[in-house]
């Protein structure tokens, strides 16, 4: 069997303290699904998100734990609207995200915000009207 290349199926994100981590993404609304002293598994649609701890990552990986620090990358949910935008920028900040950049509109026609989870990660929430969504979220 032949595999689409086009798919990810685990987004994992090293990070420092993991009960921190799991309480801001906890109290944004993600669902744990399973979790040990190291990780924690959240289903996603076809998918897992998961938090590492970074030093079970490090010994995981063989990688010195400096190496896993957080990189030039977005994770990114889009949303309905602006005002969802809005809400979702508020609601990370009082999760305890620190706000990179407020909601703004975009020079491509949409409406975007860049939050930073507590441990640096990059979170972006936009409105984006050249990719709608169905009913469950997913781009349609």
């Amino acid at each position: 069997m032949t595999l689409p290349c086009n798919r990810v199926n685990f987004i994992t994100l090293a990070v420092a303290d993991l009960a921190r981590a799991r309480a801001y993404y906890e109290a944004l609304g993600w669902q744990v699904e399973s979790a040990n002293d190291t990780i924690a598994f959240y289903a996603m649609d076809g998918a897992k998100f998961a938090l590492f701890a970074r030093d079970g990552l490090a010994r995981e990986t063989g990688r010195d734990g400096s190496a896993l620090q957080t990189g030039g990358m977005t994770l990114a949910q889009n949303h309905p609207d602006r005002a969802a935008v809005d809400a979702a920028h508020a609601h990370a900040l009082a999760c305890g995200a620190t706000s990179v950049r407020a909601p703004f509109e975009t020079a491509w026609g949409g409406y975007s915000c860049y939050v930073a989870d507590p441990d640096g990660h990059l979170w972006e929430f936009a409105f984006n009207p050249f990719d709608p969504l169905d009913p469950e979220g997913r781009i349609a």
